[in-house]
Parts: structure tokens; C-alpha cells; sequence
């Protein structure tokens, strides 16, 4: 292996700080355009309504199922309390 001289060194390292500028360049792009949630949803926005109808139909629907059964057991309960 042939040694380099200090100018050979020097200039490797600054071509590998170049590099390395550049590439942070674009990984800061890419991780801006992931991160940005409004262009995602912007995009995907019959999918994002979709999805939000559902979760409510979902929690709507579970609610109202608990309140029923409650409102069952109320129910159930006057009529034992009736018979005595």
C-alpha cells in the first residue's frame, strides 16, 4: 500500500465533506417530505374521510351498545324491585 501525502489526504477529506453535505441535503429533503403530515393527508384525503367515518360509526356504535345494555340492566332491575 503506497502512503499518500498530506495534500492527497487533505483533499480526500474534503471531498468526502462535500459528499457528505450533499447527501445531508437530501436526507433532510426526503425527511421533510415524509414528516409532512398535510401533504400525506392532502393526497390521501377520500381514504383519510373514509377512515374517519368508520372509526366514528365504530365508536358511535359502541356506545350506543353500552348505554343499551345499561339502560337493560335499569330495566331489569325496576322489574325485580316491582315484584317484591
Amino acid at each position: 500500500m503506497a502512503a499518500r501525502t498530506p495534500e492527497e489526504i487533505r483533499a480526500s477529506i474534503e471531498a468526502n465533506r462535500k459528499d457528505l453535505g450533499a447527501s445531508l441535503e437530501l436526507l433532510r429533503g426526503h425527511v421533510e417530505e415524509l414528516t409532512d403530515w398535510r401533504k400525506q393527508l392532502a393526497g390521501k384525503q377520500t381514504e383519510a374521510i373514509i377512515a374517519a367515518a368508520a372509526v366514528g360509526f365504530v365508536l358511535g356504535g359502541g356506545i350506543a351498545a353500552v348505554s343499551g345494555i345499561v339502560t337493560l340492566r335499569r330495566v331489569r332491575n325496576r322489574r325485580k324491585r316491582r315484584r317484591w
